[in-house]
C-alpha cells in the first residue's frame, strides 16, 4: 500500500519462532485444516488430533498454552486437561449453540464456548485475548 508521500507502508512480518504451543482437536479434516492454518499464520505451534486417545497422550507429555476443542471431544478433554494443569485455557468451538452443552462446558472449566464460522481475524482475537488472560 502506498502512503501519501509516495513512500510504500511498512508491515512487519511475522515472527518466526512460535509464540506458544496449540492442541487441536476436531472431528472433522476441514475444520482441522482451517484452524491449523489460522493457528500457524498466527506463529503458534500445532499438535492436532482427531481422536481422543491421540489428545490423551498429548495431553500427558507435553504443556499447551492453550487447547482448540472441537464438539466431539467437549467433555473428555477438559476434565483431562483441569487434572493436568488448570490454568490452560480450553476454548470450545461447536457448530450449534445449545445452553446446556455451553453450561455443562463452562462448568467444567472451559475458558470460552462458541458457535463454529470464526472469521480469521476473530479467531485471531480470541486466542490472543485467552492466551494474555493465561499470562495473569
Amino acid at each position: 500500500m502506498m502512503l501519501g508521500n509516495g513512500k510504500e507502508e511498512f508491515h512487519p512480518a511475522r515472527p518466526c519462532l512460535p509464540r506458544g504451543r496449540a492442541l487441536l482437536l476436531a472431528d472433522d479434516e476441514k475444520d482441522l485444516e482451517y484452524f491449523i492454518a489460522l493457528l500457524a499464520h498466527m506463529a503458534y505451534s500445532v499438535r492436532a488430533c482427531t481422536k481422543y486417545q491421540e489428545a490423551e497422550g498429548c495431553l500427558a507429555h507435553e504443556p499447551f498454552d492453550f487447547i482448540v476443542v472441537s464438539p466431539a471431544f467437549e467433555a473428555q478433554p477438559l476434565e483431562l486437561t483441569l487434572k493436568r494443569s488448570r490454568y490452560t485455557p480450553v476454548v470450545v468451538l461447536t457448530r450449534c449453540l445449545a445452553m446446556n452443552c455451553c453450561v455443562a462446558a463452562m462448568q467444567l472449566g472451559a475458558a470460552d464456548y462458541l458457535e463454529k464460522s470464526l472469521s480469521p481475524m476473530e479467531f485471531e482475537h480470541l486466542i490472543t485475548t485467552h492466551c494474555q488472560a493465561k499470562a495473569w
